[in-house]
C-alpha cells in the first residue's frame, strides 16, 4: 500500500516546483532565513497540491488508463488504490496544501488555489485541446514564479517570466513529441488509451513549436543577461557567462528526446541524466557567484 501511495503521488516531480526559488536566486535573497524559509514553505504546498493534481489526474483518466500498455500499471488503473481511497488522498493533499501556503501569504493562498482551478479544468477539458494544452501545463510553472515572487513580495521579473513561459513550452510541447512517439510504436499512428489530443498533433507539427519555443528560450535568456535593466539591477554583466549552460541544457534535452527516448517524463530525465543533473548544478553554481 505504501508504495502505491508513493507511485501515486508522485514525489520525484516535485522536482519541477524548483522555480519557487528562481524569485530568491534573481532577487539576492537566498542569504534571507525568512525568505528562504517562506520559499521552503511554497515548495512544500506546491508539492502538496502538485500530489492532488496528479492523484485527480489519475482518477479521471482511470478507464482510459487500464486500457494503455503501460499507465495501466498505475496504483488506481491497476486497483491497487480504490477510486474511493483516491479520493480521499487528494482531499487530504489539497488541505494541507492550503495549510502551508497559508502559513506564507495570502498571495500563495490565492496562486495555489488558481494552479488547483487551472489543472481541474486541465483534466476534464483543456488537456483535449490542441496548442491550449501545452499552454497550460506551461501557466502552471507561471503560478509557481510569482507564488516564489510576488507571494514572498519580491517583485517578478518580465525576463523572468518570459523566459520561464519559453522554457515550459519548449518542455511541454517536448513531452507531447514523446508521447506520440511512444504512441506510434507501440500502437500504430494513433490507439486506444492514448491522448485524444495526439490526434491533432503529428511529428513535423511539434518539431516546429519544439525549435521556435527552443530558441526563443536561448534568445530570452541572452537578452536578459545582456539588457541594461539586469545589469543596473545585478551590478554585473558577468550573467552572460550562464548562457552557454542553458543552450547545452536545451540541446542535451534534445538530443535525451531524439536519441534515447527522453522527454515524456521531465523530472526523471533531470535526475537520471547525469549530464542535464551537471548542467542545472553548475547553471544555479555560476549564477549564484555572479550574483554574490
Amino acid at each position: 500500500m505504501l508504495q502505491s501511495l508513493i507511485k501515486l503521488l508522485r514525489p520525484h516531480q516535485y522536482i519541477k516546483n524548483g522555480f519557487v526559488f528562481l524569485g530568491v536566486v534573481f532577487a539576492h535573497e537566498w542569504g534571507e532565513a525568512d525568505t528562504v524559509l517562506a520559499a521552503s514553505l511554497t515548495f512544500l504546498a506546491f508539492s502538496a497540491m502538485a500530489s492532488a493534481v496528479y492523484v485527480l489526474n489519475d482518477i479521471v483518466d482511470v478507464e482510459a488508463d487500464r486500457r494503455h500498455p503501460t499507465k495501466c500499471r498505475r496504483p488506481i488503473a491497476s486497483g491497487a488504490i480504490a477510486v474511493p481511497t483516491a479520493w480521499v488522498i487528494f482531499a487530504v493533499a489539497v488541505v494541507l496544501a492550503l495549510a502551508l501556503a497559508a502559513l506564507v501569504s495570502t498571495w500563495v493562498i490565492a496562486l495555489i488555489t488558481i494552479y488547483l482551478v487551472l489543472n481541474v479544468a486541465y483534466s476534464w477539458s483543456l488537456k483535449h485541446i490542441v496548442i491550449l494544452d501545452v499552454f497550460s501545463i506551461a501557466a502552471g510553472f507561471m503560478l509557481r514564479i510569482l507564488a516564489g515572487t510576488l507571494g514572498l513580495g519580491i517583485e517578478p521579473s518580465q525576463w523572468l517570466l518570459l523566459c520561464g513561459l519559453m522554457l515550459t513550452l519548449f518542455l511541454g510541447f517536448a513531452k507531447r513529441r514523446a508521447e506520440l512517439a511512444d504512441v506510434r510504436i507501440e500502437r500504430g499512428e494513433t490507439g486506444e488509451g492514448a491522448r485524444r489530443v495526439l490526434d491533432d498533433y503529428s511529428v513535423s507539427l511539434l518539431d516546429q513549436f519544439i525549435a521556435i519555443s527552443a530558441a526563443c528560450t536561448v534568445l530570452a535568456y541572452g537578452l536578459y543577461t545582456v539588457s541594461a535593466e539586469t545589469i543596473a539591477l545585478h551590478g554585473t554583466d558577468g550573467l552572460i557567462y550562464t548562457l552557454p549552460f542553458v543552450i547545452y541544457g536545451i540541446f542535451r534535452y534534445l538530443f535525451l528526446l531524439h536519441a534515447r527516448g527522453g522527454g515524456n517524463d521531465t523530472s526523471r530525465d533531470l535526475v537520471t541524466d547525469p549530464h542535464l543533473l551537471a548542467t542545472v548544478a553548475v547553471w544555479l553554481g555560476v549564477t549564484i557567484a555572479v550574483l554574490a
